[in-house]
């Protein structure tokens, strides 16, 4: 973990969690379907919906963290994220994040188009 994400105890602050599952959400879609982009491009995006973290213990200045999990089984209109961050073997933050798929021209909520399944399926938990 870098300096600047620490606050004055020397841990990683709370908040900053929620943007590093937005960036392994990035590298997810990348490795899914090419890059968020292409999604997007598509007519399909996502807004959360649903957001938990369970901190169990802290990461600290310099921690080499892991971060590993994937997709629920997806729902018609949704998924959900879940993702573990580690420090070696020990689990440090829990984290379930509920994304909704939405429309892009309506921004109304879409069925996950069979393409996102496909793109999905070797994630799925």
């Amino acid at each position: 973990m870098r300096y600047g994400e620490c606050d004055a105890q020397g841990i990683v602050f709370n908040a900053n969690y929620l943007a590093y599952v937005d960036v392994a959400l990035t590298e997810l879609w990348r490795e899914a379907f090419g890059s968020y982009a292409t999604m997007v491009e598509c007519g399909v995006d996502t807004v959360v919906h649903e957001s938990n973290l369970l901190f169990r213990a802290s990461a600290r200045f310099d921690d080499l963290l892991t971060i590993a999990g994937g997709f629920e089984p997806l729902g018609r209109t949704s998924a959900v994220l879940r993702l573990d961050f580690l420090r070696g073997e020990e689990l440090l933050i829990e984290v379930r994040m509920r994304y909704v798929f939405v429309d892009t021209e309506r921004w109304e909520k879409t069925e996950i188009p069979a393409w996102v399944r496909e793109g999905l399926a070797p994630y799925i938990l």
